[in-house]
């Protein structure tokens, strides 16, 4: 008898072990895993994972954030962790990620050669304060990684500020972003061939010096350069991805806008960033009583704008929400004293949009912001992608600017107006502005005229400054897209071009992830103050009530089982 159980009690475990065996075996064919997050935060998408399915040599991944960090910055530091050992779990041996301190051990002379080999490659170090007993103390992080394949290098910025949110919302928002921005970055560098983004010349376009940081940015996962309309033929139309129109100030001549609309009709991306009204700050301070009449531009672009459903006016907007400039209030010594004040003209565009192209982005700076309207075309549709803030006032051009405006504090009741839309997206199939006219002299392409478009998408912004870098006056230095040199803010202009481009020359859907939503689950601060010695008696005792409790339920199951 004793033997028989013996004997099935063997079998049992026997059979526990080779099911074991079993699973273990078909585990390693057959890969899943169960996300019981209500937001599916540990889930990799399906694009993510076809990605890293289709890498054919490793990736290496440098992420520079090793050492002691607040705790807000080590959940930062182990959500990246994680992520990344799931992308190795679908990637296997073509993923490879180490967590390194770029300053570890290195002399003052070293840590600055490190600072400027990082800068070079996009990467900015971050000022942290950090507690200890003496006080508080600054510490420099690098909040960012770097993405290598075959000689190829993309930085990815980890850490997404945004104005006016908490600390633990940022780093929410970070660790959001961190899916889309090491999966772009995998894609970008593992692809090959670099998308080409052409911006325009000809017209007055924003100069080289002014687009340099715009096009260094882009240099990362594209070929960035200039295009001349006049003289590229239907085969450099069919090699650019997407076109870049920045800020001309002279008309488009007929056979330039025959260019433009079929390379739009042949599935070709485009980036309108123009302003309909001539206003320039540096041309009003050089005047003696400081203020210009502010006229409309003649671009020749309001018929086939019409065409493609966007209509940019004719206005200027002044803001309540904007960007200062130095103005000189007096002098001392013979040194002009400059004092920083708000300008109505220079709003900051705080993006409000659940759109992934703009979501948890903060302000963009533009300059003499004109408004949109958008008029129903078929099959194509338009998407606001930022607007002005409620506090805001229209002007119609022709109009008198002075730079006399910041001396009166602007009257609230002229500044309430519904927000005006000022960046659109488009998308569809759009209608050839040339769909009835003949093909204009000297801008046949040697193809067929195309009458409508296939699926495209085109962004319009009416402001030509928005991919503008300020030059230094002094050395002629070129300072980084969206950094003001007057208040040292940095904004989200180049974040926002990148986007932009990212989310135009994608057709897999990689953009959709910076739509995904993390909810943050914070403790109630002063219910846990309150609450502090209620909870600590709880979590001592109860574990040792019920420790007690199952070690006499065990001794009396154990008494009346083997008792005689």
């Amino acid at each position: 008898m004793v033997n028989r159980k013996k004997n099935k009690d063997l079998l049992q475990l026997l059979a526990v072990f080779v099911g074991i065996v079993a699973l273990n075996f078909i585990s390693g064919f057959a890969f899943h895993r169960i996300d019981f997050t209500k937001e599916r935060r540990f889930t990799i998408s399906p694009v993510t994972v076809n990605i890293l399915q289709s890498l054919k040599e490793p990736v290496k991944i440098s992420v520079f954030l090793e050492g002691e960090f607040p705790s807000g910055f080590k959940r930062l530091q182990r959500a990246t962790k994680d992520l990344l050992t799931d992308y190795k779990a679908y990637a296997g041996n073509n993923i490879k990620f180490e967590f390194i301190n770029p300053l570890d051990g290195k002399n003052p002379q070293q840590q600055e050669e490190v600072y400027n080999e990082l800068g070079a490659k996009g990467i900015e170090p971050t000022n942290l304060s950090v507690k200890t007993e003496s006080g508080l103390s600054q510490k420099v992080i690098f909040p960012a990684a770097m993405v290598s394949f075959n000689g190829e290098q993309i930085p990815v910025r980890l850490l997404q500020n945004r104005m006016g949110l908490s600390p633990d919302e940022v780093l929410n928002n970070s660790i959001q972003n961190l899916e889309y921005a090491f999966s772009s970055a995998i894609k970008k560098v593992s692809s090959g061939g670099k998308p080409r983004v052409g911006f325009t010349e000809g017209h007055g376009e924003l100069s080289d010096l002014q687009l340099q940081d715009a096009m260094k940015a882009l240099a990362d996962g594209y070929e960035a350069g200039r295009i001349n309309l006049t003289d590229i033929t239907a085969s450099g139309l069919q090699k650019l991805k997407v076109m870049v129109i920045a800020k001309p100030q002279t008309a488009f001549t007929e056979p330039e806008k025959y260019k433009i609309d079929q390379f739009l009709m042949a599935g070709g991306k485009i980036i309108w960033a123009i302003d309909q009204v001539n206003a320039d700050l540096d041309s009003m301070r050089s005047t003696k009583r400081e203020e210009q009449l502010a006229f409309q531009k003649k671009l020749n672009l309001d018929d086939q704008l019409f065409t493609y459903g966007i209509r940019v006016n004719y206005d200027l907007v002044g803001d309540m929400n904007c960007a200062q400039i130095p103005v000189n209030v007096g002098s001392v010594g013979g040194q002009p004293q400059l004092q920083l004040v708000p300008w109505l003209f220079y709003p900051i565009i705080m993006p409000v949009s659940p759109h992934p192209m703009v979501k948890n982005l903060d302000g963009i700076k533009t300059e003499f912001i004109n408004t949109i309207d958008t008029i129903a075309v078929a099959n194509v549709r338009h998407n606001v992608l930022l607007s002005t803030s409620p506090f805001n006032r229209e002007l119609q051009a022709p109009t008198i600017i002075s730079l006399k405006m910041i001396e009166d504090t602007p009257d609230p009741k002229l500044f309430q107006s519904a927000p005006k839309a000022v960046c659109v997206l488009s998308e569809g199939i759009f209608k050839s502005n040339f769909l009835t006219q003949a093909i204009p002299a000297g801008a046949d392409l040697g193809t067929q005229k195309l009458q409508k478009s296939t699926f495209t998408k085109m962004l319009v912004f009416s402001d030509g400054d928005v991919f503008k870098s300020q030059v230094s006056g002094t050395d002629g230095s070129v300072f980084p897209l969206g950094y003001d040199r007057f208040s040292q803010q940095t904004y989200a202009n180049k974040t926002f071009l990148l986007n932009a481009v990212d989310y135009l020359t994608d057709d897999s859907g990689l953009i959709a992830l910076r739509g995904k939503e993390l909810k943050l689950r914070l403790l109630d601060k002063g219910k846990l103050v309150a609450e502090k010695f209620k909870w600590q008696l709880i979590n001592t005792l109860i574990p040792l009530i019920l420790l007690l409790l199952f070690g006499i339920f065990q001794h009396l199951y154990r008494k009346r089982k083997y008792a005689y």
